[in-house]
């Protein structure tokens, strides 16, 4: 009997893990997900905001054919970025409650539209419905002498908060979070 249990067994066994080898997996996406956080300390484990987005890259477009102005965009590629807040902060001056949001921009030649939406899972900005906006605030367009390739999105120390910077070919925007 105990032979009888030995053998099914490692015929299951051999049945799984060749099941399990055999998995086809895709090519590697066009334009990854990343994450930032903030604080930005990886020593720090409780965060008080944390995005998980997707990274485009020009690829010799040019930013405005990816992010058209004046109209509403995704913020990077593939899904709407998501926003998690784990307290209640003052997004750009907005009181915002702890949550998780989607996050879209409008993208200006002089300021950009950030905007954080109760919808999550969307994907790009088809179905973007401004009735479901939480907050929405309009900061200034700079710039920077270095060209980014990808799309990034990363937080910048300040004191009593942080500034989220998104920031690509040489466009960055800045939406100060009080904490």
């Amino acid at each position: 009997m105990k032979k009888v249990f030995t053998l099914a067994t490692l015929m299951f066994t051999l049945v799984l893990t060749t099941s399990v080898s055999a998995q086809d997996f895709s090519g590697i996406d066009k334009s990854p997900m990343d994450m930032a956080a903030y604080p930005t300390d990886y020593k720090v484990s409780e965060k008080a905001v944390r995005i998980i987005y997707g990274r485009p890259q020009l690829k010799g477009r040019s930013m405005e054919e990816l992010a058209p102005t004046g109209k509403v965009w995704r913020t990077g590629a593939n899904e709407a970025p998501e926003i998690t807040f784990y307290k209640d902060v003052m997004f750009g001056g907005k009181a915002v409650k702890a949550g998780t949001y989607s996050l879209f921009t409008i993208p200006g030649a002089d300021e950009w539209t950030v905007i954080l939406n109760k919808k999550l899972n969307q994907w790009g900005s088809y179905f973007y419905d401004e009735a479901s906006d939480v907050a929405r605030v309009t900061v200034p367009n700079g710039t920077d002498a270095a060209s980014l390739e990808e799309f990034s999105i990363a937080f910048k120390d300040l004191n009593g908060g942080a500034q989220l910077v998104m920031g690509w070919d040489k466009t960055r925007v800045a939406v100060p979070i009080t904490m």
